[in-house]
């Protein structure tokens, strides 16, 4: 009788540790702890010539940013909605060393695009915006940022339809060197409104909205 019961003290103490390391286990495969980066870089009209500080920001971000991390970056021009928008796109090794390389090619990437771009005729940020929702989904990445170089003033083409609801839940939607206009100077409501519109839409589809405008507050980016 003494044996059995400790027989089934012992069953009872197996299978509880079994269930305490499947639970521990599953907790670990569930953290993610990767960050996705995709930025969003205005080529429309005289915005072109801001396209130097976004290849210091570039610099930044690839100097922050890890193996396992990933990143890309798009245009806005025309019609953003679209994967021939991606200038450069990667995930970085998890070996440390060839992920020093993936990021010198990276930013070779990036140099040779600033140095070609041509100014396009419309600014269409919504349709950037969701090609940049489905490619930081489809990344797997834990936190999710979208970076919006811009001055946030949107044109879009005759013919393009952008009135679908955005879905950012846990992403991370922030606005970078949002530049004031000519017509801004004049009358501020309209800067304000601009900001204004971006913040309601990002929050209205459940994600976080952010300003940064001092390019050397670049830490405040992950904070």
């Amino acid at each position: 009788m003494q044996k059995n019961k400790r027989l089934m003290r012992l069953s009872l103490l197996v299978v509880a540790l079994a269930a305490m390391v499947t639970a521990v286990a599953g907790c670990t495969q569930k953290t993610n702890h990767t960050r996705g980066v995709y930025m969003l870089v205005d080529t429309s009209g005289t915005y072109t010539d801001e396209l130097n500080k976004a290849r210091a920001i570039i610099n930044y971000l690839l100097g922050t940013l890890t193996p396992g991390d990933t990143m890309a970056i798009g245009r806005i021009d025309t019609g953003s909605f679209s994967e021939k928008d991606i200038v450069a796109k990667v995930t970085f090794d998890q070996r440390p060393s060839v992920a020093n390389t993936q990021k010198r090619a990276f930013q070779k990437k990036v140099a040779d695009f600033v140095s070609k771009v041509k100014s396009s005729s419309h600014t269409d940020i919504s349709g950037g915006l969701l090609q940049a929702v489905e490619y930081l989904n489809e990344s797997g990445s834990g936190e999710k940022y979208i970076l919006i170089f811009s001055d946030l003033k949107e044109e879009l083409a005759k013919g393009h339809v952008r009135d679908v609801p955005f879905q950012l839940d846990e992403f991370n939607i922030i606005a970078l060197n949002v530049t004031k206009l000519r017509d801004d100077i004049r009358d501020p409501k309209q800067y304000m409104q601009r900001v204004e519109q971006w913040r309601a839409k990002t929050e209205g589809g459940g994600g976080n909205w952010r300003l940064i405008n001092d390019l050397e507050r670049l830490d405040n980016i992950f904070s």
